[in-house]
């Protein structure tokens, strides 16, 4: 407990849990980033440009620059996740005002420029993976709402 007595339990205590298997799976899917680029390749082919080889077909040096910016990518996923996994291990078990704030804050900052240039650029897709990443954080969240910051300070 900290210091005002508060800690998460009941359906918070539920909803914590969710997050830390999807933040899990960010930092996993951030990994896979990194040491899977063949499998990168051929997933952001399918998905974005409707066939598993058209980042090959680009040529080696686009392929391998694609590969770089991937592997950028992965890492910073893996980084942000292990920030959100150290809040919600931490501060947000704690029913910390700041956490539940710092965690929903990154998130909108994350999803707003991410999600725009992904519709503006004509990559629904991205947007629409953006999207359920959101509500798996946005309904914990939502849920938790009441237990982080209807509280004393």
């Amino acid at each position: 407990m900290n210091a005002t007595g508060h800690e998460l339990n009941g359906r918070a205590l539920f909803w914590w849990r969710w997050m830390i298997v999807v933040t899990a799976l960010l930092i996993l899917g951030g990994l896979t980033m990194v040491t899977a680029p063949a499998l990168i390749h051929q997933l952001s082919g399918m998905l974005l440009l409707s066939s598993p080889e058209s980042i090959t077909a680009f040529g080696e040096a686009a392929a391998g620059y694609i590969a770089l910016v991937h592997a950028v990518l992965g890492a910073v996923m893996v980084g942000w996740g292990v920030t959100i996994l150290l809040v919600l291990l931490g501060p947000f078990r704690r029913a910390s005002r700041e956490a539940w704030l710092i965690l929903s804050i990154s998130l909108t900052a994350w999803f707003i420029p991410d999600t725009g240039f992904s519709l503006w650029s004509g990559f629904w897709q991205n947007a629409a993976f953006n999207t359920v990443l959101a509500v798996l954080y946005a309904i914990p969240l939502a849920a938790t709402r009441g237990s982080c910051l209807k509280r004393d300070v």
